[in-house]
């Protein structure tokens, strides 16, 4: 006879992959006509754009383009020019278990561009990038919490009490805002716009009811040009609030949301050349976390009836830690010459290694700096560097950790000797998660009554208990109750003592 349980669903998302994915991709471009023949290749300013993404059978595929602005130095003299070129991107990683219903997050960055000139109308380049990518798949797990009417079979049961941290919400939103940035650098005659690029930047998020509540600002980073040929840097913070629609969470959810690029321009306003105008896309990914309380019946058995059961496991997750950790990096960059003055300094961000030693998790990032500057002879230079930035935290063996890096603030670039000195500050921003396994009945059928002919078995056994062995499993064994042998031997607790023989007494 199958047994009624009183069953229960647990509705979440399962994260299938959680990775960067870096790769290069290459371009050779034509100097536009309008342009002059190129001298010298100063620098390349990008902005990577996130222009889709998509959820497939066990794949996660992600588009965009890189919009890279290459700074140079043209052949007859005169200020920097630049040139636009767009190089379009698709990058996908394997996602066991994904299908067209989940989601995928993605955080494009640009790590790295540089050009060649072929010739002096004729451009190679080079960008590396680094995509954040996480693929969220919605399940929802039956669970057994017990038995209904235990007493009419006879049956015990064992539930496991306990809480499960889980992602309860995956939303993304898609806004649009626009601005006015008046040019504060310089006077007089209207500056050059040689390169833009905007970092968003979620900096406050809350639940309230069935609203996430997000707030933020776009850091806009702008290279200019004055009429004498003196280049300037331009800094920018543009504040943006929204509000995402989520369901299941709670307002004791944590919350994370992630703001990506989809579209950006940075024009001149018409009859004023130092008011900008800037239209931004952007597109908010958000992932809500949070604490429930769970039963899972983990065995049971009838001191009636024999009994067959089928099992399974429950994979329950337990919050084990969630930070930020600031780290402060001081790195000189040798140039081999003197540098005059420092124009501009920046800062991308690759990938986030990680590896263990003894109880600590190493998580290093590559931070590539770029600073331009001016050398002894007033001509524009620039000098890059990969600087590994390591964070160190206790995690336990087998614990789970999701970090994502973003640099706090600006980054500061001085003229030293042998070079120049840069110094900035990373957060790591860190989850780390820890799973367990529990063994849970998934269904149970009665067989045939316990006692059958009388006499078959005695009705009381003295015995010691085995290494490891519980009450419940005695109890189990035997076809009787805890509480029977507890009485039987006067005892209170479950605890069994060591070394003493325990009375059993059988159900007839």
């Amino acid at each position: 006879m199958e047994l009624e349980f009183e069953r229960d669903t647990i509705v979440s998302y399962d994260t299938v992959a959680d990775l960067t994915v870096c790769q290069e991709e290459t371009l050779e471009s034509i100097v536009p006509d309008a342009c002059p023949d190129i001298l010298r290749i100063v620098d390349v300013y990008g902005q990577a754009i996130l222009s889709g993404k998509q959820a497939k059978e066990g794949l996660a595929v992600v588009n965009g383009m890189v919009r890279a602005s290459i700074l140079y130095q043209p052949e007859g003299g005169g200020g920097a020019r630049r040139m636009e070129v767009s190089v379009p991107f698709t990058c996908q990683a394997e996602a066991p278990g994904l299908t067209e219903r989940g989601t995928v997050l993605a955080s494009p960055r640009l790590r790295r561009a540089e050009a060649r000139a072929l010739n002096p109308r004729k451009v190679l380049l080079r960008v590396d990038l680094a995509v954040d990518l996480t693929a969220c798949q919605p399940v929802e797990r039956p669970v057994c919490l017990g038995v209904n009417n235990p007493e009419e079979h006879g049956v015990c049961q064992r539930q496991f009490q306990g809480e499960h941290y889980l992602l309860t919400s995956v939303e993304e939103k898609p806004f649009t805002f626009t601005d006015q940035v008046h040019l504060q650098t310089g006077s007089g005659e209207t500056p050059i716009l040689l390169a833009s690029r905007a970092q968003p930047v979620c900096s406050e998020c809350k639940l309230i009811g069935t609203k996430l509540i997000f707030k933020g600002v776009v850091e806009l980073y702008l290279l200019l040009q004055e009429p004498g040929g003196t280049l300037a840097t331009s800094h920018e913070s543009l504040p943006f609030s929204q509000i995402i629609e989520v369901a299941g969470a709670g307002e004791e959810g944590d919350c994370q949301v992630q703001v990506e690029v989809a579209a950006f321009q940075c024009e001149p306003t018409p009859g004023d050349g130092r008011e900008l105008e800037v239209t931004l896309e952007l597109l908010a990914q958000a992932q809500v976390r949070s604490h429930r309380s769970v039963t899972i019946l983990q065995d049971l058995y009838s001191t009636v009836c024999q009994m067959e059961t089928d099992s399974e496991t429950q994979e329950l997750c337990a919050l084990h830690e969630q930070s930020v950790r600031p780290q402060a990096v001081r790195e000189l960059l040798e140039t081999g010459e003197m540098v005059r003055s420092v124009v501009d300094g920046r800062l991308s961000l690759g990938q986030i290694r990680q590896s263990r030693e003894g109880n600590e998790l190493v998580l290093t990032a590559d931070a590539w700096l770029s600073v331009l500057y001016l050398d002894e002879n007033e001509l524009v230079q620039c000098v890059q560097r990969s600087v590994p930035v390591t964070c160190r935290l206790n995690c336990p063996e087998g614990a789970l950790c999701s970090c994502r890096c973003q640099c706090q603030g600006e980054v500061f670039a001085a003229p030293a000797a042998g070079g120049v000195e840069a110094r900035f500050t990373l957060e790591f921003q860190c989850l780390t998660t820890q799973n367990r396994s529990i063994p849970a009945v998934s269904s149970a059928r009665l067989g045939e009554p316990r006692c059958g002919r009388e006499g078959e078995r005695p009705s009381v056994v003295l015995r010691l208990a085995s290494p490891g062995e519980g009450l419940w499993e005695i109890a189990k064994a035997y076809g009787t109750t805890m509480e029977r042998i507890l009485q039987a031997n006067e005892l209170e607790e479950d605890a069994l003592p060591a070394g003493r023989m325990l009375l059993i007494p059988s159900t007839r």
